[in-house]
């Protein structure tokens, strides 16, 4: 049985695959033409498998399976089914197809379920459309900000004009909210970001927390000159600097066991015979707890302010984003285990999640838990490359079933 289901979720991924906003490429933003079609087609799957189904006032598609009474407080399953561009097939959308068929299961069984089940297909985790990463998880869970609506596309088009071109009404985003007390838990199923599962030789992970990050906008300040009559003594080399600067990043992550990443570097003026004036960088720092990110952030800057002072240069930096850790909760870290250990997998293998996700948002109002699923090819992801096996999601599915009736054990 679980076999074939996952042959059909296999199917089904590489349907929404084919949905893409660029030919040769999946690339699917929030409320684009490609985005309305994928949401068209996850709805349908919805009902098919016994859910009442509606789109909420921020895109996201919902589906409601009520428990054994009506207007219980509900189990939400979901994840998203928005990409990055030139993305692959599982980021997101293989939670929703799972949270789908768990559903379909319970609909369709004996048993009566001490709360309501529903499956949410969130519209925009990763904000690469409006720069908005979350919106469809914030706005459900209240966290709405009408600073968004301003954001523009690379077109010029802002969120606004896109969600009523989409069919939605800006005035009505408060009714994708929901109420802390009208929710039970939030699970959410997700391959894994990364190499730790391949590397164990296991299918599934138990997560207990989502990385606490922040992100920064750095300057590198010294003076432009010409390369060839400006002589080492009298230069104030911009790049020179930010390039021991990115070395230290390295090095501090490393020494700390936190993620330090320069992913831009631009040089100012720009001239090959130019000594560089200003370098502008980016750094995104992750870490399991908060503590351990703003240490690293203070060490970051000793290191700055060092290199600045030895080669006459300033420095200056304006903070992006933030995001403090999220936990799982540990009566859901308990459940999903339990699924999981029922799914044949015996040791299971605890992992932090390095990537944000959208449980991050609806612990607002919401306790979560998350299912990692095996990604091949070294974890790659936000990419092509990225690889399930039809095995794990068998085992997967058997695991996440598993632990919606672990909870209801538990809540009944």
């Amino acid at each position: 049985m679980n076999a074939e289901a996952a042959e059909r979720i296999m199917a089904r991924a590489d349907e929404l695959g084919a949905i893409s906003e660029v030919e040769g490429c999946l690339t699917r933003t929030h409320l684009s033409e490609a985005h309305r079609r994928a949401a068209k087609l996850v709805a349908g799957w919805m009902r098919e498998a016994g859910l009442s189904v509606w789109t909420d006032a921020a895109g996201n598609v919902c589906g409601r399976l009520e428990g054994a009474s009506p207007e219980l407080p509900a189990v939400v399953l979901g994840s998203h089914i928005d990409t990055v561009p030139d993305a692959g097939r599982y980021d997101g959308p293989l939670g929703v197809l799972l949270a789908i068929d768990v559903a379909e299961r319970f609909a369709h069984a004996a048993e009566q379920l001490p709360f309501a089940l529903e499956v949410v297909a969130f519209s925009d985790e990763e904000g690469t459309r409006f720069g908005s990463a979350l919106s469809g998880s914030r706005a459900f869970a209240g966290a709405w900000d009408d600073v968004w609506w301003g954001y523009t596309d690379s077109a010029g088009t802002t969120l606004r004009e896109a969600s009523v071109a989409y069919g939605l009404d800006p005035r009505n985003i408060g009714d994708a909210a929901r109420r802390p007390r009208d929710l039970v838990a939030y699970l959410e199923a997700h391959i894994e970001q990364g190499p730790y599962l391949e590397r164990a030789g296991l299918p599934l992970a138990v997560v207990s927390s989502i990385a606490a990050a922040r992100r920064f906008a750095l300057t590198v300040t010294g003076s432009a000159g010409h390369a060839g009559g400006t002589p080492y003594e009298l230069r104030r080399d911009a790049l020179v600097g930010a390039a021991e600067l990115v070395v230290e990043v390295e090095r501090i992550g490393q020494d700390l066991g936190v993620i330090a990443t320069v992913g831009r570097l631009q040089a100012f003026p720009g001239g090959v015979n130019v000594v560089p004036g200003r370098v502008e960088l980016s750094l995104d720092l992750r870490a399991e707890t908060d503590a351990d990110r703003d240490d690293a952030w203070a060490r970051i800057q000793e290191a700055a302010d060092g290199i600045a002072a030895i080669r006459d240069l300033d420095w200056s930096v304006t903070e992006i984003y933030r995001a403090d850790a999220v936990a799982c909760s540990d009566e859901l870290m308990a459940a999903v285990e339990a699924g999981v250990r029922a799914a044949g997998v015996d040791d299971p293998l605890t992992l932090w999640s390095r990537a944000g996700h959208d449980a991050m948002a609806v612990a607002e109002v919401a306790e979560i838990g998350m299912l990692f699923i095996r990604n091949g090819r070294d974890g790659v992801s936000h990419s092509p490359d990225e690889t399930v096996a039809v095995g794990d999601v068998a085992v997967a599915l058997a695991a996440f079933e598993e632990t919606v009736r672990e909870l209801a054990r538990r809540r009944g």
